[in-house]
């Protein structure tokens, strides 16, 4: 069994959610070289799944190459990658607290899906699953959106919104898996990990 993983994510949601389910892990942040956000580029009218999978591949593949860079220990590397999706329209993180209302508007009495992907590798095996939820948001009013962009919330958030924040008052259904719509689908990363032999 192994004693720890690398999580390859700034995402401080997704290192609680880890240690949840009792998972020892070590962060394995970008250095300040890298651009990171520059490989969440959407290409096209790429499909949310293949844009989140594709985009998932891409850090992991840039955080095993960090761990031999930095001549750490080996572990396994987890990463994931939640994206908001309204149709086929991703909606991304937003850039200022205009782009967060005019977002928050779109998913106002809408249901939407949430898309995280994760995946794992340890030396060349790579493992990967897929969540997919969907969230119903109530109608909100013009204020009730200000109201909630004003608390800073929905900044570096995939879809304006944090599930496990103020946002939870204005939602009204959830299906599928709430560690999921958070940003790590545990389930599905219990799975992955255990094939590796990880412990949780």
């Amino acid at each position: 069994m192994t004693a720890f993983i690398y999580l390859a994510s700034q995402s401080p949601r997704r290192s609680q959610l880890l240690t949840q389910i009792g998972v020892e892990h070590q962060l394995l942040l970008p250095d300040p070289h890298e651009d990171a956000e520059a490989l969440e580029a959407v290409h096209g009218r790429e499909a949310p799944a293949r844009y989140v999978q594709r985009v998932t591949a891409l850090k992991l593949d840039a955080a095993v190459e960090r761990l031999k860079a930095q001549g750490l220990p080996a572990a396994p590397v987890l990463c994931a990658d939640t994206t908001v999706a309204l149709g086929g329209e991703i909606l991304g993180k937003p850039a200022t607290a205009k782009d967060a209302a005019l977002i928050l508007q779109q998913l106002s009495g809408q249901t939407h899906r949430v898309l995280t992907a994760v995946a794992v590798q340890k030396g060349r095996q790579r493992v990967t699953a897929l969540s997919e939820s969907w969230v119903r948001f109530a109608a909100m009013t013009p204020a009730q959106i200000k109201a909630y962009v004003a608390t800073g919330e929905p900044m570096g958030k995939a879809g304006a919104y944090g599930v496990q924040g103020r946002a939870a008052s204005h939602i009204e259904q959830i299906r599928g898996s709430y560690s999921g719509i958070m940003g790590l689908p545990l389930f599905e990363t219990a799975a992955l990990l255990r094939q590796l032999g990880v412990r949780c």
